[in-house]
């Protein structure tokens, strides 16, 4: 199955695999050699500690390598801008209620990070974003109730 990712995002998976393989894999590899030296290894909590540390960095190459090879790689800058919400744009959002702007990218679920104000394709905000224009009001249903939200701007950029 296709999971969308943007170019950027594709960009900073193969990164961080990049990252993991040549400098965190060998650097746990050293520290479990070293933590064997150590002798005893039933008592040994450095080896043990190293050893769930190198699990979760395979576990984490297992998962960016299959991302990456089933990424179906969008170029925002090359889609098609006629106006319309779709994967990959940034939106400008107007809170109707708390007259709060938000700025949002709609992303893959693998490059979502709601610190850098990317959210995912799959989350509720996105649902009811995908299709509409500039000026339509979209209603998110949150947990804290239904919010309406007036699009004030749409972004095709990188």
């Amino acid at each position: 199955m296709a999971v969308p990712v943007t170019l950027r995002g594709a960009e900073e998976l193969k990164n961080e695999l990049k990252r993991l393989k040549s400098v965190a894999r060998p650097e746990v590899v050293a520290a479990i050699a070293e933590a064997r030296a150590h002798g005893d290894l039933k008592e040994n909590a450095e080896y043990h500690a190293a050893k769930e540390q190198q699990s979760f960095i395979e576990g984490r190459i297992n998962q960016l390598e299959g991302v990456l090879a089933n990424a179906q790689i969008i170029d925002v800058s090359s889609l098609s801008q006629d106006g319309r919400i779709v994967f990959g744009v940034t939106v400008v959002l107007l809170n109707i209620d708390t007259e709060e702007e938000v700025t949002y990218q709609l992303v893959g679920d693998y490059e979502a990070d709601i610190k850098l104000n990317r959210v995912s394709i799959s989350s509720p905000i996105a649902r009811a974003l995908i299709g509409k224009e500039i000026d339509d009001i979209a209603t998110v249903r949150a947990p804290s109730g239904a919010i309406d939200y007036e699009i004030v701007a749409i972004r095709y950029e990188v």
